[in-house]
């Protein structure tokens, strides 16, 4: 089911980028395990020092995150950031604070529009660098039923042996 408005971000990734590996900061696995995600949307971060500091690090979390449109802003809720001993000694700092991701009008009103809508929500699905900038790929989503849980994991299971059955007979 297609929204009417602006283009969603493009999640792919370049080739350089793919091998490198380096960008992306944490992944949110089970989100893609627990939804179907219809459309992807790029957003900015607004951190703290600390925080970008523990980003360096790879001392991130976004299992159990999700997005929330609040008085026509995007909030990041459940992303967990472990603050780095050596930086965080003087703040008080607080790994699960909520963050806001900057999106313009028109993103905000499609993910507005379609998590009011019935079985729609809006989880973060990635996390990672773009130049200097923390970018948070966020998604539409919309939950999957516990048939198509097992129907998805007998596929992987069948790529799985079949990449086995290839690899043993050549």
């Amino acid at each position: 089911m297609g929204f009417p408005g602006p283009r969603p971000y493009n999640a792919r990734m370049s080739k350089s980028a793919k091998q490198a590996g380096q960008n992306t900061i944490a992944l949110n696995r089970r989100a893609k395990f627990d939804y179907h995600i219809d459309e992807r949307y790029e957003a900015g971060m607004v951190l703290e020092g600390w925080e970008v500091k523990s980003l360096r690090a790879g001392k991130a979390q976004l299992v159990d995150s999700f997005v929330q449109i609040h008085q026509g802003e995007a909030w990041l809720h459940g992303a967990h950031f472990t603050p780095l001993q050596s930086t965080s000694t003087h703040d008080v700092v607080d790994p699960k604070r909520v963050r806001k991701l900057l999106l313009n009008k028109d993103e905000l009103a499609r993910i507005f529009s379609a998590t009011s809508a019935k079985g729609y929500t809006c989880v973060a699905t990635a996390m990672y660098w773009k130049g200097a900038h923390v970018k948070c790929e966020i998604g539409l989503a919309k939950g999957k039923k516990q048939h198509d849980k097992r129907e998805d994991s007998k596929e992987k299971d069948w790529a799985r042996e079949k990449e086995r059955l290839l690899k043993h007979s050549a």
